[in-house]
Parts: C-alpha cells; sequence; structure tokens
C-alpha cells in the first residue's frame, strides 16, 4: 500500500458560530478557483457563539489574496497530510504507533472515500511531527506474507 505523507500548512480563521459562517468564508476562495481538500468547521466546546474554519490548500498569489480577504491567515499548527489506499484497521495502527510512542495529537480528521484513506493530524509541536512521520509510514506499510 503506497502513501503519500507531507507537512502542510492550515489556513484559519475564528468565526462567530452562526448559519453561513462557513460560506461567507469560502466564497472569496471560491471565486479566486482555490481547489481545497480539506475543510473544517466547528464551534468551540463551552462557547457555542465561537467556531474555528480551518481548510488545505491555499496557495498561489489569488488563493493567498482570497485567503487573507476572507480572514484566514497560515496557522502555526505542526500538521501532516496522510493519502493513500485503505485497509481495515489502518486508522488503528497509526493511533497506537503514535499512542505506543508519546506523541499526543492535538487533533485528528480522517476518512474514507471509495478505497482511498486520507487524513489530517495535528500536533503539539513540529519535534512530535517530525517523529510521526516514520512512524505512520511504518504502521501504513502492508504487512509481510509469511
Amino acid at each position: 500500500m503506497a502513501i503519500t505523507l507531507k507537512k502542510i500548512t492550515l489556513w484559519r480563521k475564528e468565526a462567530d458560530n452562526k448559519p453561513g459562517a462557513l460560506a461567507e468564508t469560502l466564497a472569496l476562495l471560491a471565486q479566486a478557483r482555490t481547489d481545497l481538500q480539506a475543510v473544517m468547521g466547528y464551534r468551540y466546546p463551552g462557547d457555542q457563539g465561537k467556531a474555528t474554519i480551518e481548510l488545505h490548500p491555499v496557495s498561489g498569489k489569488k488563493a493567498i489574496e482570497a485567503a487573507r480577504a476572507a480572514g484566514l491567515a497560515a496557522s502555526s499548527i505542526s500538521t501532516l497530510l496522510v493519502q493513500g489506499d485503505n485497509r481495515p484497521a489502518l486508522g488503528h495502527a497509526i493511533a497506537k504507533a503514535l499512542g505506543d510512542a508519546g506523541i499526543n495529537l492535538s487533533f485528528v480528521l480522517a476518512q474514507v472515500v471509495g478505497r482511498k484513506y486520507s487524513a489530517v493530524f495535528a500536533f503539539e509541536n513540529d519535534s512530535d511531527a517530525a517523529k510521526a512521520i516514520a512512524l505512520i509510514r511504518k504502521a501504513a506499510a502492508p504487512a509481510r506474507k509469511r
């Protein structure tokens, strides 16, 4: 099973948690024809009036200008994008490898579409993200037949 793993920059903003906030944020990016691969929106636990919107990728002059105009800024959160072929228990294998190494996740967003696995892993610091690369590669490697 081949996977790709790369460090990414999430673009992020805090917003009022209200109907249309996500659409407003995405409007300028859509006009700039930005092809987003990940979009997350969630309200703050304990503060139902505030939310965060995070997305990836934002690259190129038009997309960056649109993101900034929408109130987004490049985040300093250490984040990895993992994509590849899915298999049963892949998420568990990755989570176990990271947990066994003492690496705490800030968040994870993972999904399977068809037979393809895609996940965004965020870490508390760059050091943990760097350590996670080899651990994720090993955990995602196909099992050897004996």
